[in-house]
């Protein structure tokens, strides 16, 4: 059974001051809320500011064990669903955004990537590879591991953008709740 890590780091993707919209409770009893992205398994998160700080769109928070900066607590993980229209405008974006900060880490899922079931590899987990794809980057990668996304997409002439399969595979399972496997997010 795989152990849930937490959230360490954060992006901010919108900042509630007066409450969510939708929360039922009269308006002076709301607290603000700040709906975020974690930088290591993308779960999207609601927070609660500490009163007097000023957190704004884009910024990365501390939100682990110990004492935080800026924020309070973590309130609670949220779905894609309920996103305000704001943050799952930012979404892809802040996705795009960690992907190519942690280019190590996904090039490294080309470079280990194992079959799941007799007839189902893990690459083929990511939009636009099958079989002939698969067998392509096995080759390849058995010749030399990949160093980057532009070593992948220079060996692999059919793959010029392996980071945007990565932001579509990531985006994929923030966004329906059925996906099968998550490889990037936990549920």
């Amino acid at each position: 059974m795989k152990v849930e890590k937490k959230e360490v780091n954060a992006i901010v993707l919108d900042v509630l001051l007066k409450g969510h919209p939708e929360d039922p409770r009269p308006p002076y009893k709301r607290e603000p809320i700040v709906q975020a992205m974690g930088v290591e398994q993308f779960k999207l998160l609601e927070l609660v500011p500490k009163p007097t700080v000023l957190i704004e769109l884009y910024e990365n928070v501390y939100i682990g064990d110990g004492e935080r900066e800026k924020i309070e607590r973590v309130k609670r993980r949220i779905g894609y669903e309920e996103l305000t229209q704001t943050a799952r405008g930012e979404l892809p974006f802040l996705v795009e955004k960690v992907v190519k900060q942690r280019e190590h880490d996904f090039v490294q899922y080309f470079n280990t990537a194992v079959p799941i079931t007799p007839k189902m590899h893990m690459l083929h987990l990511l939009p636009g590879i099958g079989k002939k794809l698969m067998w392509e980057i096995l080759d390849t990668r058995n010749r030399k591991l990949f160093e980057s996304f532009s070593d992948i997409s220079s060996r692999i002439k059919s793959i010029p953008h392996p980071e945007k399969m990565i932001i579509s595979r990531i985006m994929e399972e923030l966004q329906n709740k059925d996906v099968k496997y998550h490889v990037f997010t936990t549920r």
